[in-house]
C-alpha cells in the first residue's frame, strides 16, 4: 500500500501573539463545499448511515500501539527489525538541547504501584536513546517481560508539557519534558489483539490527530465543542484556580513554555522536570481575547464530579463551587446543541454513569466508591468524571434541565438495550468507565480491547448494523512519543497522532487510511450526514491549517465507499 509522506513539519515555538486569535470568536462557520452542495458523496452517506456511534478510548500514541501495523506509517521508518536507531530517527534532546546519551530512567517505576509483576526504576536504567518494546525492553535488568495486560505507571499528558514535547514538530522533547522518563518512548506488539483485528478487516487511519495539545479533559472538550472552556475572571475569583506561569518573548508575547522552577534538575537523567507552575488555566491572553481558558483538568459543577457537593447546603447533585478546580458551567454551543436543533437524536452512553451519579450524591463526609476509586476484585469502576463533557454545560443543569440529563446522558446498560432494541440515537458517543479505557496507570490495554471489541461484536449483531459507522479512537496520547510531527494548526492543536478505526459494512475494507484528520473530523462527518452548520473552531482550525500552507482536516468520508 502507498501512504501520503507527511511533511516535516519545522515549524518552532513562536509568541503566542504571534497566532492571536479569539477562541469564540466568530468565523466563517459553514462546511466546505463539498459538504454542503448535494454532492454523490454527501448523497451516498446520507441515504446510506443512518447511525454514527463514536467510541472514545484512552491515551496511546499511535506508535505506542499501531507502529507495526503493514501499511502503515510506523516505526520501521526510524528503527529497523532488531529496534536500532535508522538516520531517519530524531533523537531525544535534553533540556539544554543536546542529544541524550541514553534515555533516562522511568521515575517512580514502570509498572503503576499495586500492580504485578513489577519493574522498578532501578531495572529501567540505561535505555538507548530509541523507541523500545515495552514487553521485552526490562527483561534484562528484572527478569520481567511484560504484556498489554500490565498497567504501567501514568505520565505527563498536559497542554503546555505537550508543546514542549513536540519542540516545533521535531518531536525530540519527549524524554525530557515528562514525569516519567523513558517510559515515553515505550511501544506494544497489538498485533495479536482483537482491535488490531478489526483494523486490518476495516479501516486504519494512520494520519489523524488529536484535536488539542494535552490531556484527556481539554480533548474531551474539544470532541463535543472543538473548543476550549472558559473560565471568567480567573484571576480574581475567590476559588482561585491555578494559572500557568509560561516564558515570554522580549515584547511580553506568551511562549508555549513552562517556566522552570529554581530548583528544576538541570538535565532530564536527574530527574522529572519542576516548573513554576503548570497549572490548569492559561493566562489571560494567550489566545489574543484577554479571557483565561481552562486547559488541564478541572473538574464539573454537577455530580458525578471529582469534587464533592457543598458542604454548606443540602445540594448534592452539584459540585462545590469554592473548590479551585470547580469549573464553571459551561455556554459554548457543542455538537450537541447542533443535533437539538435540527431534532436529530443523539446520546452521550458512559460506563457506571449510572453508580456515578448516585456516588456523587453523597454528602461530602461520605467516602465515594465509584467515582476516581481505584479497580478492586469487588468490581469499583474507577468512573472518571473529567470523561464527561457534556457534564460541564450548563444546559445540562441536574435542576432545571432534568430532563435534558435524561434524554442525552445514559448509562452502558442503556447502550447495550438500544444496540439490542435497534433504537440507538442517530448519533452515539459512548466512554467507557475507568477500568476498561486503556488509559496508562490504572487500566490494561488487553481489558480495554476486550471490552471495546466485545462492544463492536454487538453492535455488528444489532439491527442497526447495516446503516452503521463506528469510530473508535483515543481521547490524546497519554504522554507517549510518536514519530509524526502534527500539522500547524491553531493555538489549540492539533496535537499528537493517535490511532482511530473506522467500523462498517461501508468501510473500505483492508485498507490504511493515509487522509489528514484530528478529533473534530468525527465532528465533520456529523455534520455533513446531518446538514448542520460546523462549530466556529471547525471553520477556525481550517483556516489556520491553510494559513500555515496545511491541509484541510478531512471529514473520514475517505474511509467510507459511499457511491454507487
Amino acid at each position: 500500500m502507498k501512504y501520503r509522506t507527511c511533511r516535516n513539519n519545522a515549524w518552532h515555538l513562536l509568541p503566542a501573539i504571534a497566532f492571536s486569535f479569539s477562541v469564540g470568536a466568530c468565523v466563517h462557520n459553514h462546511l466546505p463545499a463539498s459538504g454542503r452542495q448535494g454532492d454523490a458523496t454527501t448523497q451516498g452517506l446520507r441515504s446510506k448511515v443512518g447511525t454514527i456511534v463514536v467510541i472514545y478510548a484512552e491515551n496511546r500514541a499511535f506508535d505506542n500501539l499501531y507502529g507495526n501495523f503493514p501499511g502503515a506509517r510506523g516505526l520501521s521508518e526510524v528503527v529497523d527489525s532488531d529496534g536500532r536507531p535508522l538516520p531517519a530517527y530524531v533523537p531525544q534532546r535534553d533540556r539544554d538541547g543536546s542529544v541524550l546519551a541514553e534515555l533516562p530512567q522511568t521515575w517512580g517505576g514502570v509498572t503503576a504501584p499495586g500492580y504485578t509483576p513489577v519493574v522498578t526504576q532501578a531495572q529501567s536504567n540505561g535505555l538507548p536513546n530509541a523507541p523500545f518494546s515495552i514487553e521485552h525492553a526490562f527483561t534484562a535488568q528484572s527478569n520481567v517481560t511484560l504484556s498489554t495486560s500490565a498497567v504501567t505507571r501514568d505520565l505527563y499528558h498536559r497542554f503546555f508539557e505537550h508543546q514542549m514535547q513536540i519542540d516545533g514538530g521535531k518531536n525530540d522533547g519527549y524524554a525530557a519534558w515528562t514525569d516519567a522518563g523513558g517510559l515515553t518512548m515505550g511501544h506494544y506488539d497489538t498485533s495479536r489483539t482483537a482491535l488490531y483485528a478489526l483494523a486490518r478487516q476495516y479501516v486504519l487511519a494512520d494520519n489523524f490527530f488529536q484535536g488539542a495539545f494535552g490531556g484527556s479533559f481539554l480533548n474531551h472538550q474539544y470532541l463535543v465543542c472543538a473548543c476550549a472552556p472558559e473560565y471568567p475572571n480567573a484571576d480574581t475569583v475567590p476559588a482561585k484556580p491555578t494559572i500557568a506561569i509560561l516564558d515570554q518573548d522580549p515584547a511580553g508575547g506568551y511562549l508555549p513554555r513552562l517556566r522552570l522552577a529554581k530548583t528544576s534538575p538541570a538535565s532530564a537523567l536527574d530527574g522529572p522536570p519542576i516548573f513554576a507552575d503548570s497549572g490548569d488555566i492559561t493566562p489571560a491572553n494567550y489566545f489574543g481575547d484577554a479571557k483565561f481558558y481552562a486547559v488541564n483538568t478541572m473538574q464539573p459543577a454537577y455530580q458525578p464530579s471529582g469534587n464533592g457537593p457543598p458542604a454548606d447546603r443540602n445540594a448534592y447533585g452539584y459540585a462545590d463551587p469554592k473548590n479551585p478546580t470547580t469549573l464553571p458551567p459551561q455556554t459554548q454551543r457543542t455538537i450537541g446543541g447542533l443535533l437539538d436543533a435540527k431534532k436529530i437524536a443523539w446520546v452521550w452512553y458512559a460506563g457506571a454513569w449510572d453508580a456515578a451519579v448516585a456516588d456523587g450524591g453523597r454528602p461530602a463526609s461520605e467516602t465515594r466508591t465509584v467515582i476516581y476509586a481505584p479497580y478492586t476484585a469487588a468490581g469499583s469502576p474507577d468512573f472518571q468524571p473529567h470523561h464527561q463533557p457534556f457534564n460541564y454545560y450548563s444546559s445540562f443543569d441536574p435542576v432545571a434541565h432534568a430532563d435534558e440529563r435524561a434524554a442525552h446522558l445514559k448509562d452502558y446498560r442503556d447502550l447495550i438495550g438500544d444496540i439490542a432494541a435497534g433504537r440507538l440515537p442517530a448519533v452515539a458517543f459512548y466512554k467507557p468507565q475507568g477500568n476498561l479505557n486503556q488509559h496508562e496507570g490504572y487500566a490494561s490495554i488487553a481489558d480495554g480491547d476486550a471490552h471495546i471489541a466485545g462492544l463492536v461484536a454487538k453492535l455488528q449483531a444489532g439491527p442497526q448494523w447495516k446503516n452503521m459507522v463506528i469510530v473508535i479512537t483515543y481521547d490524546e496520547f497519554g504522554g507517549t512519543w510518536d514519530q509524526v510531527a502534527p500539522p500547524k494548526g491553531d493555538l489549540l492543536g492539533p496535537g499528537a497522532r493517535i490511532p482511530a478505526l473506522i467500523i462498517s459494512p461501508f468501510g473500505k475494507r483492508g485498507t490504511v487510511d493515509h487522509t489528514q484528520y484530528d478529533t473534530e473530523s468525527i465532528l465533520r462527518l456529523i455534520a455533513r450526514r446531518f446538514d448542520l452548520e460546523a462549530l466556529p473552531g471547525m471553520a477556525r482550525r481550517n483556516q489556520q491549517l491553510a494559513e500555515h500552507g496545511e491541509q484541510p482536516m478531512g471529514d473520514l468520508t475517505n474511509a467510507l465507499e459511499l457511491l454507487p
